[in-house]
């Protein structure tokens, strides 16, 4: 006896085929460059059935650095299957583009055998970046499967002090001699090939000690003529001290509009090389700590655990519970005052709140200025004054619609009187600690980003409390 085919279908779980168009890559990124929610859940079905083969598809259609962000998406059992779909190349590329915390994860999933040959196919800057985040045992088994050279080039990278140019330089560098001629280079660079830097902007002429005279720019080699010498050519260069902070390195790249340059050793000698999307990456760092430091927080990954950011940000709110205690306990001074007047209650948290915005205003632009160093001594009067000007003229604004809005609610020329000098008062010190607390703390040798702010709200709360009810005390009562 035989049944039909619909009692089959509803017998047997037959897997939904899904229609997939052929452009991959337009299906995986919307107009904004970013992952398709449909994309992500592809790839998910793919590793759930186990299909590695369009797995590898999908994982194929995309650049790594899409890959990358994809990873992001994905759980850690999804990685582990994505992670064997990438060719050594790729696998490098992809490593190097992830968030630390998530490349951290990803690293010792990946067996030591794969890394060293993804490794190898890196520039040595990007191959470096990865080593140091390695565990000291996977360390050692991942340089122990490299090529001799490629191994020596990390390891003598590593000696260099984290964050500086040492750590940040690729080893690989395109230099010749000033007596060269255009023709004998442009046939050096050809028949070089695969020893040559993958990205290079300029070509470093030397001396015969192997220190940097001077630096052809690419698009100027190709317009001269063969037979004309490369010290003819060149122009002067902007030498980085192999020991020199990152962030300083940025600084020199960003005022000098610098695309690439040398790197020396102390006795002057080229060791390598830095280019300008080494230096996009270390301005975005940079940046980022310098936001979530004034927030008092830390990076939260998309694979950040709930107890890993509490603890991250617990240490500053604990900090900013006892300033905002001795702040509030000015309060507790003027008991019967406010008992007395309960419209001080109504108003008195106006004041603080209104001081700490204009404190935190002034405090992100010092912050602005010492990061990009358009504040320093020479200067520092000047703007400490200009702050504590914007902080009078906003203190008489705010002091005269506050006092319209008081006298229209409550009628009393006095209570109008208290708040307008309060207001004067606050945002006069906030102006005055937004800036000066940020100066104070970078002359100290402190990250002026990291503390900065809870001291600023400490001052502002404290002395919008004092001011208001201070006033009210000796006006009103």
């Amino acid at each position: 006896m035989t049944r039909d085919n619909a009692d089959l279908t509803d017998e047997l779980e037959i897997p939904e085929i899904v229609d997939v168009p052929e452009d991959l890559e337009d299906l995986a990124l919307g107009d904004d460059y970013a992952l398709n929610p449909e994309y992500v859940e592809l790839v998910i079905d793919a590793a759930d059935r186990g299909d590695d083969d369009r797995l590898r598809e999908l994982v194929g259609a995309l650049r790594s650095e899409d890959v990358a962000d994809l990873m992001g998406f994905l759980t850690a059992d999804y990685r582990e299957q994505v992670i064997p779909q990438l060719d050594s190349e790729t696998l490098g590329e992809v490593l190097s583009e992830l968030d630390t915390n998530l490349r951290e994860e990803v690293l010792e999933g990946v067996p030591s055998d794969t890394l060293a040959r993804a490794l190898e196919e890196m520039d040595s800057d990007d191959a470096v970046d990865l080593v140091e985040d390695l565990e000291d045992e996977k360390r050692e088994q991942v340089l122990a499967a490299m090529d001799q050279t490629d191994r020596d080039a990390i390891e003598s990278a590593l000696k260099y002090d984290d964050e500086t140019a040492g750590r940040l330089m690729q080893r690989e560098v395109l230099a010749a001699p000033s007596f060269w001629t255009v023709g004998q280079t442009i046939d050096h660079v050809r028949a070089a090939g695969d020893d040559l830097p993958e990205l290079f902007f300029d070509i470093y002429v030397v001396d015969p000690a192997y220190k940097p005279t001077g630096a052809v720019p690419v698009s100027r080699l190709l317009r001269a003529q063969r037979a004309q010498p490369l010290a003819e050519i060149m122009e002067a260069v902007t030498e980085i001290d192999v020991a020199m902070d990152q962030e300083e390195v940025a600084y020199i790249f960003d005022k000098y509009h610098l695309i690439s340059a040398p790197v020396v050793d102390p006795g002057g000698r080229l060791v390598g090389q830095i280019t300008v999307d080494d230096i996009v990456g270390v301005i975005q760092e940079e940046s980022e700590e310098d936001i979530l430091a004034l927030a008092g927080v830390s990076d939260a990954g998309r694979d950040a655990t709930i107890w890993g950011i509490a603890r991250s940000r617990l240490p500053w709110l604990a900090v900013n519970t006892v300033t905002a205690a001795i702040a509030a306990s000015v309060i507790g001074l003027f008991q019967a005052e406010i008992a007395k007047l309960l419209t001080l209650a109504i108003l008195m948290p106006i004041v603080a709140s209104l001081g700490g915005n204009a404190g935190a205003q002034a405090l992100a632009v010092a912050v602005r200025a010492l990061a990009s160093r358009e504040l320093n001594a020479s200067n520092a009067a000047r703007v400490v004054w200009r702050e504590l000007g914007v902080g009078v003229i906003n203190g008489l604004a705010l002091a005269l619609l506050m006092s319209v809005a008081v006298f229209i609610f409550f009628r009393d020329p006095m209570l109008c009187l208290t708040v307008a000098m309060a207001l004067v008062i606050n945002l006069f010190i906030a102006s005055m600690a937004g800036i000066l607390v940020p100066l104070t703390l970078d002359h100290l040798g402190r990250d002026p980003a990291v503390s900065s702010s809870v001291f600023v709200t400490f001052l502002t709360d404290f002395m919008g409390f004092l001011s208001f009810l201070g006033l009210a005390a000796l006006i009103l009562l």
